[in-house]
């Protein structure tokens, strides 16, 4: 087998047409393909009469971040997380901030040749309390997430999925089966962002958080990105929070992370830092316990307080961990219970990144 075809893997959630082409089942768009054609997602196609997956095994690159970055405030805090992603998106956000990865035919961009047994050892040798698949989705490379999640496990690693949530009941079963948490970026409150924006569609993101929230273990946060005049409106982010009060439970982490013009959305200015300040006493006031600001600097917004008396549970300045106040878990002033994946204190990875090989070119 030559070395390009080494990368090519069957998959399971498709079905064959009666006009001779093949569907893909993995997401809502349902792409039908023709032999040869790839799905909008450029590394799902159709090859022989079945859809494979055209990047198994190849990675856009490693780094180890901390798990604050993906973002995710109340799942083992300070610790370091091993990230990665593919080539491919199944969605076609205008503001994409990782467009030179997910918007890549599967060799365009990556570099490295990784197994998911060597991503495992490579995390447990390196020090990571968990694996994120991330800076793309998962989703359209669900049988490589999978075997490497369940890797992962065997090594006693946690694994952290990084999702648009825009995925089909079935895959989605099997790729959340075997992750220990996830943040779904929920773009908008709006079926009008999704389409004109993302290409997509809101309501199967809602059902994948109410799916994660109701039917499964994963330890679930959500970020929106606010960006100016399309979804920072007070009134879309008063009816975002009221859903996930009422959908989700008003101790789901919510994450207002700020926009920065990129790829086909250079036209818009940056969030400034009040916007999401605004956007968080909106949440919080329509009920939600936790909720985070992001890419600005905003240690209240940033840190952990407690619902029950209001003491600093756990302080954050950017990505470093400043403050502990939980005993085993819960408030150590007024003992309430903390939501969330903690040990017994922080990690103490802190805010570096470090950009690390695993495979060959």
């Amino acid at each position: 087998m030559d070395r390009e075809r080494s990368f090519v893997h069957p998959t399971r959630h498709w079905h064959a047409l009666d006009d001779g082409r093949v569907q893909c089942d993995v997401c809502p768009r349902h792409c039908k393909l023709h032999e040869g054609q790839a799905g909008l997602c450029f590394v799902r196609a159709n090859e022989g009469g079945a859809v494979v997956l055209r990047s198994y095994g190849r990675a856009s690159g490693f780094c180890i971040d901390p798990i604050e970055k993906k973002p995710l405030n109340h799942f083992l805090p300070g610790s370091a997380v091993l990230s990665f992603g593919t080539a491919g998106c199944n969605l076609a956000c205008r503001f994409c901030q990782n467009w030179d990865i997910s918007k890549s035919r599967s060799v365009d961009t990556l570099a490295e040749a990784a197994w998911p047994e060597d991503i495992a050892a490579a995390a447990e040798r390196l020090g990571c309390a968990s694996v994120a698949f991330t800076y793309n989705d998962p989703v359209v490379f669900l049988e490589y997430a999978v075997d490497t999640a369940q890797a992962c496990r065997e090594r006693g690693l946690a694994t952290v999925a990084v999702s648009a949530g825009y995925v089909c009941p079935a895959p989605r079963r099997e790729l959340f089966s075997v992750m220990d948490a996830a943040n779904i970026d929920l773009k908008a409150f709006t079926e009008r962002f999704y389409r004109r924006i993302t290409s997509g569609r809101l309501a199967p993101v809602l059902d994948t958080l109410q799916y994660l929230r109701h039917e499964t273990e994963v330890w679930l946060e959500i970020t929106t990105l606010l960006i100016p005049g399309e979804n920072d409106g007070d009134a879309e982010i008063a009816a975002l929070s009221r859903w996930v009060h009422d959908a989700l439970g008003a101790e789901v982490p919510l994450h207002f992370t700020a926009f920065h013009p990129d790829w086909k959305m250079l036209d818009h200015p940056p969030t400034p830092p009040e916007t999401l300040r605004r956007a968080r006493r909106i949440a919080m006031d329509h009920g939600l316990h936790f909720v985070y600001t992001g890419n600005v600097r905003d240690p209240e917004g940033q840190s952990t307080w407690c619902p029950g008396c209001g003491a600093l549970l756990i302080g954050r300045d950017g990505y470093r961990i400043t403050h502990w106040g939980l005993r085993e878990g819960a408030c150590a002033g007024c003992g309430r219970p903390l939501p969330g994946r903690f040990g017994s204190g922080p990690g103490a990875w802190g805010p570096r990144r470090a950009l690390v090989r695993l495979g060959r070119q």
